[in-house]
């Protein structure tokens, strides 16, 4: 018989979720540094632009929803790498493998935490960018809605890329090989959405894409992110 004072199983599960959740928070303002490159590689790229392509305003705002959505990737993809690699040099990849809470609600925990500390600054910071590169105030609102979903979505598929890639020394390039087929839908819709803004079109029909993408990486993401976890570390 289980001891009465034994935790309901439930009770066990949101524990281990929100004791993930919380080392990789805590983790990640530690190391404050890895958590700025993104941000630094998003407002480098989007200050050198305007110099090696015009700084004519009119011809910014044509470039300016595709070339926010490029940069937003690229610095998404740039972060993905890291997000199962220093649990895997530390060996506790192998204990969140082994624990009896399910991987998959553990691996969530990690990649809300990687969208956290990575989507989230990017979603925020867009504004600025949008400013620097010109885009037109009816593209300001959409841009902040879809890059919400956009990143998410990202993140949720960059985690099945670095699970695959963790147990492989300097995986970074097979990483970019497996995941950027898949991050082009959320890329093309992304930035239509932002330029169907600009022209005028109501942008909803591209943000509910947007939106369907991010609920159908939800639901596969974390499962197939935890059955490549264990391929990876016991393959």
């Amino acid at each position: 018989m289980a001891s009465p004072d034994a935790a309901p199983p439930e009770l066990a599960t949101a524990t281990a979720f929100r004791a993930v959740l919380t080392r990789d928070l805590t983790l990640a303002f530690r190391h404050r540094g890895d958590m700025a490159n993104p941000l630094i590689f998003f407002v480098m790229v989007a200050t050198l632009v305007p110099l090696g392509v015009t700084p004519e305003s009119g011809q910014l705002a044509l470039l300016a929803p595709g070339m926010i959505w490029v940069m937003a990737l690229l610095a998404s993809l740039l972060s993905a790498e890291t997000l199962f690699l220093a649990d895997h040099r530390d060996g506790s990849l192998e204990q969140l493998a082994l624990s009896p809470q399910p991987l998959w609600l553990l691996v969530l925990a990690k990649i809300i935490v990687h969208w956290l500390v990575t989507g989230l600054p990017l979603t925020l910071l867009s504004p600025l960018l949008g400013v620097m590169l010109s885009l037109p105030q009816a593209g300001f609102g959409p841009l902040v809605v879809s890059l919400l979903l956009g990143t998410a979505a990202l993140s949720m598929i960059g985690a099945i890329g670095a699970a695959l890639t963790v147990a492989i020394p300097r995986g970074g390039l097979l990483l970019s090989l497996i995941v950027m087929p898949l991050y082009m839908p959320v890329l093309i819709f992304g930035a239509s959405a932002v330029q169907l803004a600009v022209d005028g079109i109501s942008p909803s029909g591209a943000l509910a894409i947007l939106g369907a993408l991010l609920a159908f990486s939800c639901l596969i993401s974390p499962f197939a992110t935890a059955g490549a976890l264990r391929v990876s570390l016991h393959g």
